[in-house]
């Protein structure tokens, strides 16, 4: 008992860490990307270099992972309150949206294809 909850323990401490790296790296920079996807840029960074293992990260993952709907109850709040902003300006939200997919339909298919030639020679 105790050891997993020491381990949801660390686990929840490294996500955190990132986070708060990645707020004040975006507060220093002033950046306007996100600090939270600065801080889950860090920690892909640090789980793909091996510098920290997947296992001790996992534990706090598959818990958000297994309750993740919970957290985008407050953004479909804030959706609402602000509907008719979003109302007003619905072509030019879809039309980035439709295009945004079609530049990324069309980059992943060049892409792979480039790829797959290299495989074959």
């Amino acid at each position: 008992m105790t050891a997993t909850i020491l381990k949801y323990v660390v686990s929840m401490g490294l996500i955190l860490l990132c986070l708060l790296i990645g707020n004040q790296v975006q507060s220093l920079l002033g950046a306007s990307i996100p600090s939270s996807i600065i801080g889950m840029l860090i920690l892909f960074v640090l789980l793909s270099s091996g510098v920290v293992p997947s296992e001790w990260v996992r534990p706090s993952a598959t818990l958000f992972i297994r309750y993740m709907v919970l957290l985008f109850v407050p953004v479909s709040v804030g959706l609402m309150e602000h509907f008719d902003m979003l109302y007003t300006n619905a072509f030019a939200v879809l039309a980035s949206v439709v295009g945004g997919s079609f530049i990324v339909l069309i980059t992943l298919g060049l892409m792979l294809d480039r790829v797959l030639k290299k495989g074959n020679k």
